[in-house]
Protein backbone atom coordinates (compact mmCIF):
# COMPACT_ATOMS: atom_id res chain seq x y z
CA UNK A 1 0.00 0.00 0.00
CA UNK A 2 1.03 3.78 -0.94
CA UNK A 3 2.42 5.87 2.23
CA UNK A 4 0.19 9.17 2.01
CA UNK A 5 3.49 10.60 0.76
CA UNK A 6 3.81 8.81 -2.58
CA UNK A 7 0.10 9.38 -3.28
CA UNK A 8 0.61 12.68 -3.00
CA UNK A 9 -1.32 13.76 -0.19
CA UNK A 10 -0.04 17.13 1.86
CA UNK A 11 -0.57 18.03 5.43
CA UNK A 12 0.00 20.73 7.30
CA UNK A 13 0.80 21.23 10.70
CA UNK A 14 1.28 24.83 12.17
CA UNK A 15 2.65 26.41 15.32
CA UNK A 16 -0.83 25.92 16.62
CA UNK A 17 -1.05 23.12 15.94
CA UNK A 18 1.78 22.57 17.89
CA UNK A 19 0.66 24.35 20.74
CA UNK A 20 -2.77 22.11 20.94
CA UNK A 21 -0.62 18.91 20.49
CA UNK A 22 1.23 20.21 23.61
CA UNK A 23 -1.64 21.15 25.72
CA UNK A 24 -3.34 17.64 24.53
CA UNK A 25 -0.27 16.33 26.49
CA UNK A 26 -0.06 18.24 29.32
CA UNK A 27 -3.54 17.60 30.34
CA UNK A 28 -3.62 14.03 29.66
CA UNK A 29 -3.87 11.63 32.78
CA UNK A 30 -2.32 9.33 31.17
CA UNK A 31 -0.22 10.04 28.11
CA UNK A 32 3.56 10.69 28.85
CA UNK A 33 5.58 10.70 25.33
CA UNK A 34 4.85 11.58 21.92
CA UNK A 35 6.36 11.38 18.96
CA UNK A 36 4.53 12.79 15.50
CA UNK A 37 6.07 13.31 12.01
CA UNK A 38 4.06 15.24 9.77
CA UNK A 39 6.23 15.70 6.10
CA UNK A 40 9.40 17.17 7.36
CA UNK A 41 8.00 18.19 10.52
CA UNK A 42 9.03 16.29 13.61
CA UNK A 43 7.74 17.00 17.39
CA UNK A 44 8.74 14.80 20.14
CA UNK A 45 7.13 15.23 23.94
CA UNK A 46 8.35 13.30 26.61
CA UNK A 47 7.04 13.93 30.41
CA UNK A 48 8.08 12.70 33.66
CA UNK A 49 6.02 9.85 34.37
CA UNK A 50 4.18 10.10 37.48
CA UNK A 51 4.59 14.36 37.23
CA UNK A 52 0.85 16.24 38.10
CA UNK A 53 -0.98 17.36 35.15
CA UNK A 54 0.36 21.02 35.82
CA UNK A 55 3.85 20.20 35.34
CA UNK A 56 5.07 21.14 31.74
CA UNK A 57 6.46 18.59 29.82
CA UNK A 58 10.19 17.99 30.45
CA UNK A 59 11.53 18.22 26.74
CA UNK A 60 9.93 19.42 23.29
CA UNK A 61 12.12 19.54 20.00
CA UNK A 62 10.49 20.64 16.93
CA UNK A 63 11.94 20.69 14.01
CA UNK A 64 10.34 22.89 11.24
CA UNK A 65 11.15 22.34 7.31
CA UNK A 66 13.42 25.39 5.57
CA UNK A 67 10.88 26.53 3.31
CA UNK A 68 8.05 27.67 6.66
CA UNK A 69 6.22 30.82 5.87
CA UNK A 70 7.53 33.98 6.63
CA UNK A 71 4.14 35.12 8.41
CA UNK A 72 4.14 35.44 11.95
CA UNK A 73 1.64 32.48 14.46
CA UNK A 74 -1.89 34.31 15.10
CA UNK A 75 -2.32 35.49 18.41
CA UNK A 76 -4.01 33.20 20.49
CA UNK A 77 -4.52 34.90 23.80
CA UNK A 78 -4.59 32.27 26.59
CA UNK A 79 -7.87 32.12 29.56
CA UNK A 80 -7.32 33.22 32.71
CA UNK A 81 -6.95 30.13 35.39
CA UNK A 82 -10.76 31.38 37.06
CA UNK A 83 -12.32 33.58 34.69
CA UNK A 84 -15.73 33.10 37.18
CA UNK A 85 -13.73 34.08 40.01
CA UNK A 86 -13.93 37.92 39.96
CA UNK A 87 -18.12 37.96 40.24
CA UNK A 88 -19.40 37.53 43.78
CA UNK A 89 -21.31 34.48 44.81
CA UNK A 90 -24.85 36.42 44.38
CA UNK A 91 -23.88 37.36 40.56
CA UNK A 92 -23.36 33.93 40.24
CA UNK A 93 -26.65 32.38 42.00
CA UNK A 94 -29.08 31.20 39.74
CA UNK A 95 -27.18 31.53 36.39
CA UNK A 96 -26.30 28.50 34.34
CA UNK A 97 -22.92 28.37 32.84
CA UNK A 98 -22.11 27.35 29.41
CA UNK A 99 -18.54 25.57 29.33
CA UNK A 100 -16.26 23.91 26.71
CA UNK A 101 -16.57 20.25 25.83
CA UNK A 102 -12.75 20.06 24.73
CA UNK A 103 -9.77 22.43 25.20
CA UNK A 104 -9.39 24.80 21.74
CA UNK A 105 -9.40 28.13 20.13
CA UNK A 106 -12.99 30.15 21.12
CA UNK A 107 -14.43 32.28 18.16
CA UNK A 108 -17.67 34.08 19.20
CA UNK A 109 -18.27 34.35 15.38
CA UNK A 110 -18.50 32.51 12.20
CA UNK A 111 -15.78 35.16 10.82
CA UNK A 112 -14.16 38.84 11.71
CA UNK A 113 -16.55 40.19 9.26
CA UNK A 114 -19.97 39.31 10.49
CA UNK A 115 -20.95 40.05 14.15
CA UNK A 116 -20.49 37.29 17.00
CA UNK A 117 -23.20 34.86 17.59
CA UNK A 118 -24.68 36.31 20.62
CA UNK A 119 -24.04 39.23 22.87
CA UNK A 120 -24.41 40.24 26.67
CA UNK A 121 -28.02 40.57 26.72
CA UNK A 122 -29.40 38.22 23.77
CA UNK A 123 -31.83 36.12 24.37
CA UNK A 124 -31.03 32.54 23.43
CA UNK A 125 -32.51 29.17 23.26
CA UNK A 126 -31.01 25.83 24.38
CA UNK A 127 -30.19 24.88 20.53
CA UNK A 128 -28.77 28.13 19.54
CA UNK A 129 -25.26 28.40 18.79
CA UNK A 130 -23.35 30.94 20.78
CA UNK A 131 -19.49 30.22 19.28
CA UNK A 132 -17.49 28.00 17.38
CA UNK A 133 -14.40 25.38 18.83
CA UNK A 134 -11.39 25.06 17.02
CA UNK A 135 -9.74 21.66 17.36
CA UNK A 136 -7.27 21.06 15.18
CA UNK A 137 -8.28 22.58 12.19
CA UNK A 138 -11.85 20.93 12.97
CA UNK A 139 -14.57 23.64 14.20
CA UNK A 140 -17.31 22.66 16.51
CA UNK A 141 -20.72 24.06 17.41
CA UNK A 142 -20.94 25.31 21.11
CA UNK A 143 -24.87 25.61 22.01
CA UNK A 144 -26.63 27.85 24.92
CA UNK A 145 -27.75 24.29 26.41
CA UNK A 146 -30.47 26.11 28.07
CA UNK A 147 -33.02 29.05 27.08
CA UNK A 148 -32.62 32.50 28.78
CA UNK A 149 -30.67 35.51 28.98
CA UNK A 150 -26.84 36.28 28.18
CA UNK A 151 -25.29 37.83 31.15
CA UNK A 152 -21.96 37.65 31.04
CA UNK A 153 -19.39 36.54 28.42
CA UNK A 154 -16.44 35.21 30.02
CA UNK A 155 -13.49 34.91 27.03
CA UNK A 156 -12.57 37.08 24.31
CA UNK A 157 -12.73 36.07 20.74
CA UNK A 158 -9.81 33.60 19.18
CA UNK A 159 -8.64 32.38 23.03
CA UNK A 160 -7.47 28.89 24.15
CA UNK A 161 -10.01 27.79 26.31
CA UNK A 162 -9.37 24.70 28.51
CA UNK A 163 -11.40 21.78 28.74
CA UNK A 164 -14.66 22.48 31.51
CA UNK A 165 -13.86 26.07 30.91
CA UNK A 166 -17.24 28.42 31.49
CA UNK A 167 -17.54 30.55 28.34
CA UNK A 168 -20.58 32.70 29.63
CA UNK A 169 -23.34 32.70 31.84
CA UNK A 170 -26.68 32.63 31.06
CA UNK A 171 -29.84 33.31 33.15
CA UNK A 172 -32.44 30.78 32.69
CA UNK A 173 -35.93 31.22 31.85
Amino acid sequence: MKSDHERGIQYSFTYQDAVEVLRLVRDSDTCTSLDLQIGDIKLSVTRAGGAPRAVAPAAVSVALPAATSAAPPPKVETAPAAPTAALSAAELEGLVPVRTPTLGVFYRAASPEVPPFVKEGDHVKAEDQVGLLEVMKLFSPVTAGVSGKVVKILVTDNMLVEHGQTLMLIQPD
